[in-house]
């Protein structure tokens, strides 16, 4: 370990005398430096000298620090151990070693490592309470991330139980019951009060929560200031952009070009993209990834630049050296998304498009590209950028791969005589309200089974106890386990109708659906992520399949179970305007989105480019939060305008909110 290393050592005795603020001082200059391999030398000779230093455990988390963030990682196991031998009570190792032994690939040694560190926490401090959040808070993540949801949920409960003001760990714990379809998904208890959940839950998760657009509004906005924050330089001048000529820079900022559900619907848009009218820059900020898929991209680009490893800073910079005049963000607010980076300015116009369904709420997007149905003029109100509208919202790949062996009703355990209902969105996006309106068509169709995809075992038992509450046989409820998206997409053909859930519906998997031939049965709230599903179903053809009211939804649905002939019908339809419907005609998207970019870069030169307006949200929010979405759904509330004038004026009795004529007239 240690002892072996410092005979390499190219310091003196002399140097090993440094103190220990002085060697911690020279060995981060060396590293800064770029002598990583010199500052490991040093530490290694000083602890060698120093074997009865009392600070020794100090010097030795250091020291294996460094060897950490220079990959070696079995020899910072060992010094975080003597670390811990030196001075048990002392909770930084305990922390690193966790995190150690997690990207070593053995997570479970971790969380012991994690649970040793808890158990030693017994004095009350500042210090203390700190250590044992974060103790908590990195085995809540670390067993969420290997799919121990029940364990993970208890562990965040206990950190939120020491601190409420947590927003992340609220975030990970909502977001973990909404996959465990755990109903109701928010929970106050006697220390953690609703709001304090609330305020956690992330704008994506807010999509699948509520159909409250206006919430999901001041959502964003919430998320935006207090996590995004302000960047510590804003660009203001992009010299090569105005002073490019030709096709105009495009700019593509995403993580998802590669084998993902975005992925898979951008596939075919950049090398569709006329040169003559754009050039075509993609920013890939994901995973790393060499898939056939990923290899596709970097083939349909003239330009490709992985900045997944750059810091926000060099990333924007590179974005104005390269004179991007529109970037697109395909992220928004999703996991690995680049907000802070956008928060820079990167370039003169910013749109939001595809991979986040709703308002960013940010001071920098100008632009959300949807189409009509999913905003309507009316529902503009409830968006901080200028919406610009396509044909259709979504592009989709024509060229799926599909498995040719089909399997047979028996092999997916679905009954051969029997109608077939199915969802095969994720269970994050089941609702109580959504699955008892299967239930209600459950009970009217008899026989008929609802097909989903499977959550786990445990989320599978709880929906299935859930239907046999209400009345319905829990082996009317079929779960499909995960395959290759090549052979799922075979199997979709053994389904007669997919119901879609709300508030957020199917996207990609509405897509997959509607190609392979099954129809769409859909219910369009008021929210983006709800009305999606509806946009591509009148797409395809099949308008009538869209319903806005319940119990529309749960009438078409029974009906059409009982009217076998009709199903047929309407598989014919698609079959028969697969090749000439809007929504898999991913050309002519391309063409319009080209001459939306001509658009929005003609309001850059002349100065005219729309600016978000953000007032009042923070009240909105306040609002908002407090109300209990669970306990009755918002999307049946007729009157919307009215239920938020009502919860404003209950808030307003209390503390006077100003008028906003813009968001909604007369609320004030």
């Amino acid at each position: 370990m240690a002892s072996d290393e410092a005979s390499t050592s190219p310091f003196s005795t002399s140097d090993q005398r440094l103190g220990i603020l002085d060697l911690i001082r020279v060995a981060d200059t060396l590293k800064r430096a770029g002598e990583n391999a010199a500052a490991e030398a040093l530490y290694s000779g000083w602890i060698q000298s120093h074997p009865n230093d009392p600070l020794l455990y100090a010097v030795m988390f250091n020291y294996a620090v460094m060897l950490t963030d220079s990959g070696s990682l079995d020899a910072a196991r060992q010094c975080f151990e003597k670390s811990i031998e030196l001075n048990a009570d002392f909770m930084p190792a305990y922390i690193n070693l966790g995190r150690v032994f997690e990207r070593m690939g053995a997570a479970g040694q971790g969380i012991l490592r994690w649970s040793a560190g808890i158990e030693r926490l017994q004095q009350v401090n500042g210090a203390a309470i700190g250590f044992k959040t974060t103790l908590l808070n990195q085995m809540g993540r670390t067993l969420e991330a290997s799919g121990q949801d029940a364990a993970a949920e208890d562990t965040l409960r206990q950190s939120l139980d020491i601190d409420p003001a947590q927003g992340e760990v609220a975030q990970h714990l909502l977001a973990l019951r909404q996959r465990q379809c755990e109903w109701p998904i928010v929970t106050p208890s006697e220390r953690v009060s609703r709001a304090q959940l609330m305020k956690g839950l992330s704008p994506l998760s807010m999509g699948a929560y509520t159909d409250d657009p206006m919430l999901q509004l001041a959502a964003s906005w919430a998320y935006n200031k207090h996590d995004v924050g302000l960047p510590p330089t804003v660009i203001s001048d992009w010299p090569a952009a105005f002073a490019a000529k030709g096709p105009i820079r495009i700019g593509y900022l995403s993580s998802d070009l590669r084998e993902h559900a975005v992925g898979h619907l951008m596939a075919e848009v950049l090398g569709l993209h006329d040169r003559s009218a754009v050039e075509v820059f993609a920013y890939y900020c994901g995973i790393p990834a060499n898939d056939a898929m990923n290899r596709s991209f970097k083939a349909q680009t003239d330009h490709w630049i992985d900045v997944s490893t750059m810091d926000d800073e060099t990333a924007a910079r590179r974005m104005v050296e390269d004179g991007i005049q529109i970037l697109v963000d395909v992220n928004g607010y999703t996991r690995e998304g680049r907000t802070k980076l956008l928060a820079r300015r990167p370039a003169p116009v910013i749109v939001n498009w595809l991979g986040y369904p709703g308002t960013m709420a940010s001071p920098y997007h100008h632009y959300v590209v949807a189409d009509d149905w999913i905003i309507p003029p009316e529902l503009e109100r409830f968006y901080s950028e200028k919406v610009l509208n396509l044909p259709c919202y979504q592009p989709t790949n024509r060229q799926r791969v599909v498995d040719p062996a089909t399997p047979t009703r028996a092999d997916a355990g679905l009954p051969d005589d029997a109608i077939v209902y199915c969802c095969f969105n994720g269970t994050h996006k089941i609702t109580r309200f959504t699955f008892e309106r299967w239930l209600a068509i459950l009970a009217q169709v008899p026989g008929s089974v609802l097909w989903l995809l499977s959550g786990g075992e445990a989320t599978d038992n709880r929906l299935r106890a859930h239907a046999e509450s209400k009345g319905i046989a829990g082996d009317r409820i079929v779960f499909a386990g995960k395959k290759p998206n090549a052979a799922h997409l075979a199997r979709y053909v053994l389904a007669d109708l997919f119901l879609d859930t709300t508030p957020y519906g199917a996207h990609t998997t509405c897509s997959d659906a509607l190609w392979m031939g099954v129809p769409v049965l859909t219910f369009s709230g008021r929210s983006f992520a709800s009305r999606v599903c509806g946009s591509l179903v009148r797409s395809a053809g099949l308008p009538e399949l869209v319903t806005t009211q319940a119990d529309d939804f749960i009438a078409k649905a029974v009906a059409l179970g009982k009217a076998p002939d009709e199903l047929k019908a309407l598989r014919a339809r698609l079959a028969a305007g697969r090749d000439t419907c809007v929504l898999f005609d991913t050309p002519l998207l391309v063409k319009r989105l080209e001459g939306l970019y001509a658009e929005m870069w003609q309001a850059a030169l002349t100065g005219t480019l729309p600016q978000p307006d953000l007032r009042n949200l923070q009240d909105y929010f306040e609002v908002g939060i407090e109300i209990d979405h669970e306990l009755a759904e918002v999307q049946l509330v007729d009157d919307y305008a009215g239920w938020w004038r009502g919860a404003l004026a209950r808030r307003h009795a209390a503390r006077a909110i100003p008028p906003d004529e813009r968001l909604w007239p007369g609320a004030g």
